[in-house]
């Protein structure tokens, strides 16, 4: 075993190669070994890569980590540097910058608001059982040394780390007057959205489910739709060619991979 994997072993979130029971048992494992499981989430075409620790609440009262944007190996790593922080007793302030995190670069963090935590740590509340625990982000600079709240952050990196402690009521990754496609029956006739998909060219759509005619498509910005219906928040992280069903509002998502035809 690397001297690197010491401090807390690490497990990428396959949800192909680990059962969900596999994963909370290798996560106790771990957790009464070496004090804390790192979970690691890689990045698809869309959504960013994603660490989070499990145990520091469990073990030293302390709010779970989570980053954003690196790498699965510094992702981990990360984590691992600030558990050791932790674990000598000391305790993150959300308060102050820290400039022995990154080589060169500062580094601060953030509270995560609740619904952070119900979107990003989906092993940590399967592990407690609940979502009741504090989390804090872990929140990088860019080339220039600049926070995503700081003028002039490199545009590049403003989706690479969502900000966790803000905008909760907007969750898309896109900004709010992206143009989105819906239907008539939606934005005159006031039905509600039941099947949403995401192209892989980026374009959303929002439809009702009727059959809809060529008059019926409008145009409206992303947010729109969102402040009309909140839930639709809830397929935020819908990745490019997947396409989410429901039956009614607040009704639960069934998700799949669009199948195109190529002939189309």
């Amino acid at each position: 075993m690397m001297a690197a994997y010491r401090t807390a072993m690490s497990i990428e979130n396959d949800h192909n190669c680990i059962s969900p029971g596999e994963l909370q048992e290798t996560t106790r494992l771990n957790i009464e070994k070496y004090g804390l499981q790192v979970i690691m989430v890689s990045s698809t075409g869309y959504l960013p890569s994603f660490a989070y620790s499990i145990g520091l609440w469990q073990n030293y009262n302390h709010p779970e980590i989570i980053c954003f944007g690196l790498s699965n190996d510094l992702g981990h790593a990360i984590i691992n540097d600030v558990a050791a922080i932790i674990k000598q007793g000391e305790r993150i302030d959300t308060g102050k910058e820290y400039d022995d995190i990154f080589n060169a670069s500062r580094a601060a963090f953030l509270p995560v608001a609740p619904a952070g935590v119900g979107d990003y740590f989906n092993a940590a509340i399967n592990y407690y059982g609940h979502h009741d625990f504090p989390a804090l982000q872990l929140v990088w600079t860019d080339r220039n040394d600049r926070f995503p709240w700081e003028e002039d952050f490199e545009e590049v990196f403003i989706y690479k780390q969502p900000l966790l402690d803000r905008n909760m009521n907007f969750k898309f990754r896109e900004p709010k007057n992206l143009t989105a496609f819906t239907s008539r029956q939606w934005l005159e006739d006031g039905k509600p959205i039941l099947y949403v998909v995401h192209e892989n060219d980026g374009d959303w759509q929002f439809v009702t489910g009727d059959e809809l005619a060529s008059d019926d498509i409008r145009i409206v910005a992303l947010e729109q739709l969102v402040l009309r219906d909140e839930t639709l928040n809830e397929v935020f992280d819908l990745d490019y060619g997947e396409d989410a069903e429901r039956d009614f509002i607040g009704g639960p998502w069934t998700r799949k991979k669009v199948e195109y035809n190529d002939e189309e």
